[in-house]
């Protein structure tokens, strides 16, 4: 069974159509790369699976449950979709750090405040915050951050700040984890240092999708690429095919323009 299955995925903000149709299907544990020139698309898309943005049309399930279907009304209700918000994480590409908070605290807050609401919680709430604690250490120094839990945002560079936006995600141990182009902000030493925690993501068989610029970066480290174009799928395939031997006139041009540096 799939984890996830996009189906018709349409979506238009006033006159201008931004989706056009986009479906397409995931196995668990598969890296997906979406590519394609700024204003195609591909970050509207992530926004709509992680419902930031609540598509005009179509079909999102996750893990054979549907999540979102515009002709069931049912699952549109605002409750249900913040819960539902969860089964698919989204790294931002500025980071959305909470200023005020250490990295440790920015990690902790989202799933201490759903730990709030449960009866547990109540029982022991000491016991579930060193839980929640715990884990998120545990996150922090997966990424290479256990000399930096009690720095704020303002001390620690663009690529530190992007990793405890990672640890944040993977916190709320969501079923996909998405990112928005991780390292558009970045310089291109920090930009090393995050695609490092991404490639050791894929090493643990997470379900992931990466909006990138980075072409070296997809084809290493995905399974599958999609080319987006005017908010439409153009083509997709396995990553070396595509992007060494593309079959449509758009993608050639696309990574053309690319290998040129233009």
């Amino acid at each position: 069974m799939s984890i996830l299955e996009v189906k018709s995925i349409r979506k238009s903000f006033g006159h201008v159509e931004v989706l056009r149709d986009i479906s397409f299907t995931m196995e668990k544990g598969q890296a997906l790369s979406i590519i394609g020139s700024s204003g195609s698309g591909k970050t509207t898309l992530l926004r709509c699976l992680n419902f930031l943005e609540r598509p005009d049309g179509g079909v999102i399930r996750v893990g054979g449950e549907t999540l979102f279907d515009a002709d069931d009304p049912a699952t549109q209700k605002e409750r249900e979709v913040r819960k539902k918000r969860l089964r698919i994480g989204l790294v931002f590409q500025n980071f959305n750090l909470f200023p005020q908070y250490t990295a440790l605290k920015n990690v902790m807050l989202a799933v201490e405040l759903l730990a709030r609401e449960k009866p547990e919680y109540r029982a022991d709430r000491k016991g579930v915050r060193a839980r929640i604690e715990a884990e998120a250490k545990e996150l922090l120094t997966q990424v290479g951050l256990e000399n930096r839990m009690q720095n704020y945002p303002w001390q620690l560079s663009g690529g530190q700040q992007q990793r405890v936006a990672i640890a944040r995600a993977l916190a709320l141990k969501p079923d996909i984890l998405c990112f928005d182009e991780p390292t558009s902000a970045l310089d291109p030493e920090l930009t090393g240092e995050v695609l490092r925690v991404i490639r050791s993501l894929k090493s643990d068989d997470r379900t992931m999708i990466i909006v990138t610029h980075e072409m070296g970066f997809a084809r290493d480290v995905s399974d599958h690429v999609i080319f987006m174009d005017g908010g439409v799928i153009v083509e997709q395939g396995d990553p070396h095919e595509l992007m060494n031997n593309p079959k449509e006139e758009r993608t050639i041009q696309f990574l053309s323009r690319l290998s040129d540096g233009k």
